[in-house]
């Protein structure tokens, strides 16, 4: 049975962030993260009336395990407080709207995991605004658009996950572009493996992917990007400024990348969001690569007992879909 972070856990921290004094009177448990648990929890007689918990809990996280991981890798899974802290303090050091830091605790003084306390986002999300709210939507986009400015001039030799480029100041080394690939490759096979649609194409598939790799151009600089920047991972305030969440994947790579999956998730909204100057090449090779992990990431998802099933069903049958269509062109 898995076990969920619990209320005393919960309260102990709450406490240790706004003050003895405050009282939690509710806890919700929000739904959508699949490698932390995010609590939004109410109080009584503290300056917040809620707040929001972060708890890395090894109960929290529904991904299955798998075997000995490189942390180096920017695709390795990025959870856990050290991430969450080191990306914090690089966009709030840019200016780039993140819900600030009550309280960061390590200590496992609460519970058997680490925490941390935020300030609740009373906004919600931006891809709720954009339905309900188009015109205060268009604002928060033209905003974001002009933070992801601010990140994508910031530049490294490197490429990597930001916490372990500060702990170690490099990364293995290749290109952006052999990595997406080789990850491309291993999700291809996993796809396969779980889908026969993408069984019967998966010759064809390996093929495509190698002539894409071998347009690409060799690059030395790499921007500063989210990485998973979705309309559901920015929330916007009472002001209607957006706001950046699940940054622990923040890393230097190619601003294709991003690119590729700010078009996937915004959709018809991306036009807002686009910028000149993208190498069409990276581009084409990283569609691919992203569709596939699209297919192979759900399904492996499916494999554990991960809540809300249907909705990692339809991401997975979406993009064996569009998979397939990408060698119709």
């Amino acid at each position: 049975m898995r076990r969920f972070t619990e209320g005393e856990v919960l309260s102990g921290v709450v406490r240790e962030a706004l003050g003895a004094g405050a009282c939690v009177v509710g806890v919700e448990r929000l739904r959508g993260g699949s490698k932390k648990g995010v609590y939004r929890v109410h109080t009584e007689g503290s300056r917040a009336a809620s707040v929001i918990v972060y708890s890395w809990a090894e109960g929290e996280n529904f991904w299955p395990a798998v075997g000995a991981v490189d942390a180096a890798d920017p695709f390795a899974p990025a959870s856990g407080l050290v991430p969450f802290l080191a990306a914090q303090r690089r966009l709030d050091g840019l200016g780039v709207r993140v819900p600030g830091v009550l309280v960061a605790d390590d200590s496992r003084r609460h519970g058997p995991a680490d925490v941390a306390v935020l300030e609740d986002v009373a906004g919600g999300t931006l891809e709720a605004l954009l339905t309900t709210d188009p015109a205060r939507a268009s604002q928060a986009l033209r905003e974001l658009a002009a933070l992801l400015q601010v990140m994508h001039r910031q530049h490294s030799e490197h490429y990597g996950r930001v916490d372990v480029l500060e702990g170690s100041g490099t990364v293995g080394g290749g290109s952006c572009q052999r990595l997406v690939l080789e990850r491309a490759v291993e999700d291809l096979g996993e796809a396969a493996g779980r889908e026969p649609r993408i069984a019967a194409a998966a010759a064809l598939l390996h093929e495509r992917l190698q002539e894409l790799a071998g347009r690409v151009a060799p690059r030395r600089q790499h921007a500063l990007i989210h990485g998973e920047l979705g309309p559901d991972h920015v929330l916007v305030d009472a002001l209607g400024h957006p706001v950046l969440i699940d940054i622990e994947g923040l890393m230097f790579f190619d601003v294709e990348w991003e690119h590729v999956f700010l078009r996937l998730r915004f959709g018809d909204h991306y036009p807002a969001l686009s910028r000149p100057g993208l190498d069409p090449a990276r581009s084409d090779l990283y569609l691919l690569a992203m569709r596939l992990s699209l297919v192979a990431g759900p399904l492996r998802l499916l494999d554990g007992d991960f809540p809300h099933r249907t909705v990692m069903q339809d991401i997975a049958e979406h993009n064996v879909r569009q998979t397939l269509a990408l060698l119709a062109r």
